[in-house]
């Protein structure tokens, strides 16, 4: 079971990585029209516009994508705790 969590643990890790990278990508757009950046795309905004619906940018800094990460971590480390505490 220890292997399950380290692989969540790896697979959040990874996971906020790219939302890091997609973020810097989008201050330059002709990055983000890239292959990768469409990929990116494709697997960051879904979980970004849950956070963009309740906290609206202010002016032109969209503070939403740091909320996304720090409740990433907080779910990642609420799950470590409970699995150690109950196995």
């Amino acid at each position: 079971m220890g292997l399950f969590l380290y692989l969540l643990s790896q697979a959040v890790t990874i996971y906020t990585y790219a939302l890091i990278v997609y973020i810097l990508m989008s201050w330059v757009p002709s990055i983000q029209q890239s292959t990768v950046g469409r990929f990116l795309g494709r697997i960051c905004d879904p979980y970004l516009d849950i956070f963009r619906k309740i906290i609206p940018p202010l002016g032109m800094i969209d503070i939403s994508p740091i909320a996304a990460i720090f409740a990433l971590q907080l779910a990642m480390s609420g799950v470590a705790y409970l699995f150690l505490t109950f196995v």
